[in-house]
């Protein structure tokens, strides 16, 4: 019933308001299509609470070393690479339903749940606020476990779920879907990021049980809605199954990595992945000691990302829908970010807000458009049957790449700070620039390097053709 009212609503609503009413097909109705990309809003939310809430809470409220909340914040790269096993999993699994993607997108959900339900008293454990004294390593044990679960849960739930919209989506709305699975994931990561610190400003231990287990149940409820009537029952499938051997991953990733268009594809999507997340955990610092800006300005840098990556979505979602080769909007994508990077290093010597703000905003545009390009490339990577393989390793690939580079952006700009200000690199470096600089640089760096990988992937012409539309995105009113 309350699916019904959900489709009813959505139609009575006129097509302007629904920027992305093009991104559904006969099979793939926007209702149905708005529901599935609800898994993403959960993964989003994670995602802001660890690395963003958590990490602020636990340093400053909780009293937690600064080196173990960034190992606890790294603990699910552990677990990244293993997407491409689930992936694969997905893509072979004998259900007695015949269902392929819903049983890892709901283990990754209960893993996720488990994994949020325990994390608050974990976390008071480990900062010492629990009522029953404990020795430390217990604490760091469950704090450890919460983290590394709810990664594995959020991984597990985002390659199925993303599987699963390459299943249903045609050749022709795959592109409008894929942008707008990137556009829920950013809405979940701002919206709940936002929710959280209004809920957190006057801390205590019982408003972070709260907000965390209200997290643990949000996401059991969302995804169930997502997931509901999503994939058929498909008993033929399962007697079809019966009568071939199984497939072995290690024969099926030993072939797809044989190819050397899938290798350069995913060396490609590290270094480009690497060169947009660098600058992460920096470019608000920069903004502050570098240029002097407020709190509340480099507060605003989140909104400019945040939005050039929405515009970098939507152009991309276009440019693919007319037949462009994916991979050719993703060099776009890395070539967009050679004067974003050189706007915000030229930023401190002219003395310029201006420059860097927008610095921020075409980091946004190129990291959208290249994350929007590698995407849609790595559903068309491997066969329709095994499609679940190339995502998941596309996605192992991607937060490997992320989450290393975030941590050696900060490791870089500490070391060569230390450096600069010692006197170690000369009297001209000696400066609080450098530490920041020298970062921006690499990250250019990796971007050459990335276009020069990703070029020989390129195909000449358009890859598909598809007859023209408009995309939602510029029907937005305003």
């Amino acid at each position: 019933m309350k699916s019904v009212r959900f489709s009813g609503l959505v139609k009575r609503l006129p097509v302007r308001y629904l920027p992305f009413a093009d991104a559904a097909s006969v099979g793939l109705p926007l209702s149905r299509l708005l529901r599935l990309s609800l898994f993403q809003v959960t993964v989003g939310m994670a995602t802001a609470l660890m690395v963003g809430t958590l990490n602020r809470v636990m340093i400053v409220e909780l009293g937690v070393p600064a080196w173990m909340v960034a190992l606890m914040v790294a603990l699910p790269l552990l677990v990244a690479p293993m997407r491409a096993f689930t992936g694969f999993k997905s893509d072979t699994h004998r259900s007695a339903f015949g269902w392929r993607r819903v049983p890892f997108i709901w283990t990754g959900t209960m893993l996720q749940f488990f994994g949020l339900a325990i994390m608050p008293f974990a976390l008071l454990v480990l900062s010492g606020l629990g009522t029953v004294p404990t020795p430390p390593i217990f604490g760091q044990l469950a704090a450890s476990l919460a983290f590394l679960v709810v990664g594995l849960g959020l991984q597990t739930a985002q390659t199925a779920g993303l599987a699963l919209a390459t299943d249903l989506a045609t050749d022709e709305t795959r592109p409008r879907v894929v942008a707008l699975m990137y556009v829920m994931l950013l809405l979940g990561m701002v919206g709940s990021g936002l929710f959280f610190g209004v809920m957190l400003a006057d801390f205590t231990p019982k408003a972070l049980i709260q907000v965390v287990q209200g997290a643990a149940i949000f996401t059991l409820v969302l995804n169930a809605v997502a997931l509901w009537k999503q994939e058929a029952r498909d008993p033929a499938r399962v007697a079809a199954l019966k009568a071939q051997p199984q497939p072995v991953f290690r024969d099926t990733w030993r072939r797809f990595i044989s190819n050397g268009r899938a290798r350069r594809f995913l060396w490609s999507t590290a270094l480009g992945t690497a060169a947009f997340n660098m600058q992460d955990i920096v470019l608000e610092p920069y903004g502050g000691e570098i240029l002097h800006l407020s709190v509340s300005d480099t507060s605003l840098l989140t909104v400019l990302l945040a939005s050039g990556s929405l515009i970098g979505f939507a152009l991309a979602a276009r440019v693919l829908a007319r037949g462009s080769d994916p991979l050719r909007v993703a060099a776009y994508g890395a070539l967009a970010g050679l004067p974003a990077f050189s706007a915000v290093v030229f930023s401190a010597p002219l003395e310029a807000g201006w420059l860097f703000r927008v610095g921020a905003f075409l980091i946004g545009f190129g990291g959208g458009l290249f994350s929007v390009g590698t995407l849609t490339a790595a559903m068309h990577m491997e066969e329709r049957s095994f499609v679940g393989l190339a995502l998941g390793a596309w996605g192992a690939v991607q937060a490997s790449a992320a989450g290393l580079s975030i941590a050696g952006g900060g490791m870089i700009r500490d070391v060569m700070g230390s450096l600069a200000q010692s006197g170690a690199l000369g009297e001209a470096l000696a400066l609080p620039v450098t530490g920041y600089s020298f970062v921006y640089h690499i990250e250019m760096l990796l971007l050459f390097v990335t276009l020069i990988a990703i070029g020989p992937l390129v195909r000449r012409g358009s890859a598909v053709s598809h007859p023209e539309r408009s995309f939602g995105l510029a029907e937005l009113p305003g």
